[in-house]
């Protein structure tokens, strides 16, 4: 008996829930090759982001980063705007946690600038990006555009009452001082 990708990013996805993050990479590695031959795009782009997402979670960057960037183009070629913008924007994260804020820049700026274009978009993935965007402008010293930026995703946390955000986005403004 043959187990399918699907099989396999469900098994892979119930081991990311429970902590058992090498286990599901090696069910989604073997998903990804599954895919690959039967070269179903978009299921191949998923299986990609979340392989990248277990290995960020065991400190593998540099493999997060290959299969990020291989999603990342897929979604491009599809067109899936919204899962375009929220695969950039963890590229982004990934090249900003490894020093690269130069790279995680267009990162940012592009998901942003997608989900702020998209009617679709979730106020709570525009206020994640703005986020990583303001965290990067003030790790960069440009302190009044990280001010802003701070506020406009205080602002989203507290609509959407994610209490922890906005506690976040105060102690961040705090810091930066007047």
């Amino acid at each position: 008996m043959s187990i399918s990708a699907d099989q396999l990013i469900n098994e892979a996805s119930l081991a990311k829930r429970e902590g058992r993050f090498g286990q599901a990479r090696n069910a989604l590695l073997k998903a990804v090759s599954l895919l690959r031959q039967e070269d179903t795009s978009a299921a191949l782009a998923r299986a990609l982001r979340s392989l990248g997402e277990a290995e960020r979670k065991l400190h593998d960057t540099s493999s997060a980063q290959v299969h990020y960037e291989e999603s990342v183009a897929i979604y491009r070629r599809s067109g899936d705007a919204l899962a375009l913008a929220h695969t950039v924007r963890h590229l982004g994260d990934i090249l900003h946690e490894a020093g690269d804020a130069a790279s995680a820049k267009p990162c940012y700026n592009e998901a942003l600038a997608l989900y702020r274009a998209h009617p679709e978009a979730s106020p709570l993935d525009v206020a994640n990006a703005i986020r990583s965007m303001a965290v990067l402008k003030a790790d960069v010293g440009s302190t009044e555009e990280a001010r802003q930026l701070w506020e406009e995703a205080r602002s989203l946390y507290a609509m959407l009452n994610i209490a922890e955000g906005v506690r976040e986005s105060s102690a961040r403004l705090a810091r930066l001082g007047p």
